[in-house]
C-alpha cells in the first residue's frame, strides 16, 4: 500500500511541475552542431522572465540537433543551468 502511494505522489508532483511551466513558442534560425548550440527566435519566456527576442541557447540533449532546423516552429523549455541558457525540452509546433 505504502509503495501504491509514493508512487501516485511521484505521478502527481511529476504533473503538476509538467503543467506549471508552459511551454514557449519560437522559430529556430540556426543549428550549431558544432557548438551544441540553437539560436531560436522567441516569444515570451514566463518561467524566466524574459521577454520575446533572439537568443542562443545550449540544448541539454545533444540529439535535438539532429531533429530540428532552421525555419522549423518549435515549442520549447529553456532553464538556466550554470550560468548558462539551456533548452530541456523541444518539440514541434502545431501546425
Amino acid at each position: 500500500m505504502l509503495r501504491t502511494t509514493t508512487i501516485a505522489a511521484m505521478l502527481a508532483l511529476a504533473a503538476i511541475t509538467t503543467n506549471a511551466t508552459e511551454l514557449a513558442e519560437g522559430e529556430i534560425r540556426k543549428v550549431d552542431k558544432d557548438n551544441a548550440r540553437l539560436t531560436i527566435q522567441h516569444g515570451p519566456l514566463k518561467n524566466l522572465d524574459m521577454p520575446g527576442m533572439t537568443m542562443v541557447f545550449g540544448v541539454r540533449d545533444e540529439a535535438v540537433l539532429d531533429q530540428v532546423k532552421a525555419g522549423e516552429k518549435v515549442r520549447f523549455q529553456a532553464e538556466k543551468i550554470d550560468g548558462r541558457f539551456v533548452v530541456t525540452h523541444i518539440e514541434p509546433a502545431a501546425r
